[in-house]
């Protein structure tokens, strides 16, 4: 195992890598989405995300690393082809959307390490990289997770609607007629 600033580029390459996995992700899934809403997510949250992905390959820059270059970025495609083979099969922007929660809540980890290792190390821009794409990841994971409970339980209710104001009238719907 590398150790010391092998360890770090390492690190760093497997991060970009893994997050232009999600940017990827939600790119196509702004494109590819039936629901206006979930396009409506992934285009709000894109820029951030490509932001991101540029401040890692930035930092990874700064220390010598190849920046997921390479094999990584090979590797990178053919995961992305057998992600859009899964979505193809899957159908459904509810399992679009569990799959792109997966890998927000990896970015999530993986900034929450560079958080804690950057104050350890007494690396402030990794440790703010780490803070910043944390609590920003955190965000995007919320909204997320919020559109994948209204989806879930439009599939359950079988009312699934298009867009969020259509979820509501939905779930309103649903909570007066359960009051009478």
């Amino acid at each position: 195992m590398d150790t010391g600033s092998d360890f770090l580029r390492a690190q760093l390459n497997n991060a970009i890598s893994q997050h232009h996995a999600l940017v990827v992700s939600v790119r196509d899934h702004a494109e590819q989405a039936d629901d206006p809403e979930y396009r409506r997510i992934c285009e709000r949250h894109l820029p951030g995300l490509e932001n991101h992905q540029e401040m890692l390959q930035a930092y990874g820059t700064s220390i010598g690393s190849e920046g997921g270059s390479g094999l990584k970025n090979i590797l990178g495609s053919a995961l992305g082809k057998a992600r859009d083979a899964v979505d193809a099969m899957r159908g459904t922007d509810f399992l679009r959307v569990v799959g792109d929660i997966v890998l927000i809540r990896q970015a999530q980890d993986t900034f929450a390490t560079f958080a804690i290792a950057g104050e350890r190390l007494g690396d402030a821009r990794l440790a703010e990289l780490g803070r910043m794409g944390e609590k920003e990841h955190d965000a995007v994971q919320r909204e997320f997770n919020a559109f994948c409970a209204d989806s879930f339980v439009q599939h359950v209710q079988g009312t699934m609607a298009t867009g969020r104001g259509d979820r509501e009238s939905a779930s309103a719907s649903t909570s007066a007629s359960a009051r009478m």
